[in-house]
């Protein structure tokens, strides 16, 4: 017998301690090298536990749900071993947990479909919808990396024709069951639902409760955090986004050609933003005790929605990032966050901080500040209002600009004329070319 240990994955320092999700293997399963063996959910990423080398599973140390720290041993694999040829009928059925373990309800339901050795292995979202939606997970071609299947792999399956059955006999409708009353339900992503619930008694007014996810639970804490510690005041401010809009259709084509990359406009808005830090280096600093910490660098953190909730990824000296640079920045972060394959590199420090609450269609909203910045950017979506220029009434694409401060640092002084000095930019778009 050859064991080898498996360890969780170092964890940054920001990150104390981690949850374990649900293990893919049972002991006695083979395991191929480099198969994902389990998730550990920290409060910023999922990260991946891989096998080191092939092998057979000889123990799991840690359960489901446990909380581990960094290089604690969870599992052991035996190199040497050979997997047992005819696997125990009811192995499916071992593999599920107890109804109180909601953590790991969804995954045990997906256990049976689980891949074995040599197929793609699927991110935690995609094997929720193949089994919500009774699709095989060998039946579907994975485009992540190393041929994992993606959340958009499983809806493309799931939306796919499916050749036509023989129906089995339907057994007799029963009044008020758990599968009819749990479409009613609103889950938030990603968060486990036991399969078997009995909502029986509440047919009129179901309710469902489940446990935050370490992220959710996270973002609750620093949110509560910011309010508690920072003296947040907003000022607002409104922006002509035509000369924007003008240039972008101008020349999107070209630069989308040019760099591979379709041109947003979240570029034009860091670039306005690095632009009035500069003017203002208050904004971009923070309070560390009695000192005021002056960063010297623009580490620019763009709020990205994910199955999992809001993250920050952090665009490092933005300053020193072309419009392209950008643009192809943000769309990696975008799909990074999608697929959970952010790291903790890339989610840790920041200067400052844009919410994009457009996209979702916002008019206007204070965002709150991201501790240790002392500065968030709100932007929203962009409308053709009623405006006056030169005495006359026009049509113009407006958007309601909005800086949430803590006023223990910077005055309403620097925080209006900082907000002004990106509404100048971003109507005048060639100051940013030109770094006027």
């Amino acid at each position: 017998m050859a064991l080898i240990d498996i360890k969780v994955p170092q964890l940054s320092e920001s990150v104390a301690e981690a949850t374990l999700l649900t293990w893919k293997k049972k002991p006695g399963e083979p395991v191929a090298q480099d198969e994902i063996l389990i998730e550990i959910e920290t409060d910023k990423v999922v990260l991946e536990v891989p096998a080191p080398e092939a092998g057979v599973m000889a123990q799991i140390v840690k359960n489901d749900g446990e909380l581990v720290t960094s290089d604690e041993v969870i599992a052991k694999i035996d190199t040497e071993a050979k997997p047992q040829t005819s696997p125990l009928p009811v192995a499916p059925v071992k593999a599920a947990e107890p109804a109180a373990s909601a953590p790991t309800a969804i995954a045990s339901a997906v256990a049976p479909a689980a891949p074995s050795a040599g197929a793609a292995v699927a991110m935690p979202a995609a094997a929720k919808i193949m089994a919500e939606q009774g699709v095989n997970p060998s039946d579907v071609a994975g485009t992540g990396r190393g041929g994992r299947i993606t959340k958009g792999d499983a809806l493309q399956a799931a939306a796919a024709p499916k050749p036509p059955t023989v129906p089995a006999p339907t057994p007799a409708p029963k009044p008020a069951t758990a599968a009819a009353a749990m479409p009613s339900l609103t889950i938030p992503a990603l968060q486990p639902v036991e399969a078997d619930l009995d909502l029986a008694a509440y047919t009129d007014r179901p309710e469902q409760r489940v446990p935050m996810s370490r992220l959710r639970a996270r973002i609750a804490e620093r949110l509560l955090q910011s309010q508690a510690t920072n003296a947040i005041l907003t000022t607002f401010n409104e922006v002509n986004m035509k000369p924007v809009i003008d240039m972008r259709n101008l020349y999107k084509d070209k630069f989308e050609k040019q760099h591979g990359v379709k041109l947003g406009f979240m570029s034009f808005f860091v670039r306005a933003a690095v632009h009035a830090l500069r003017k203002f280096p208050l904004l971009n600093a923070s309070i560390d005790g009695n000192d005021i910490v002056y960063h010297g660098y623009f580490d620019i953190g763009i709020a990205v929605g994910s199955p999992r909730g809001l993250v920050v990824p952090i665009l490092r000296n933005a300053d020193q990032m072309s419009f392209a640079d950008i643009e192809k920045a943000i769309a990696d972060f975008g799909a990074k966050a999608r697929d959970g394959k952010l790291t903790i590199e890339e989610l840790t420090g920041g200067t400052f901080s844009i919410s994009n609450g457009g996209v979702f269609g916002s008019m206007l909203s204070t965002p709150i500040i991201n501790p240790p910045q002392s500065a968030i950017l709100g932007i929203h979506a962009t409308k053709d209002r009623p405006v006056v220029e030169d005495g006359q009434i026009v049509i113009r694409p407006m958007n309601y600009l909005a800086m949430s401060y803590d006023h223990r640092l910077i005055d309403g002084r620097e925080a209006v004329l900082g907000l002004v000095a990106m509404k100048e930019a971003l109507e005048d778009p060639a100051r940013l070319l030109l770094d006027l």
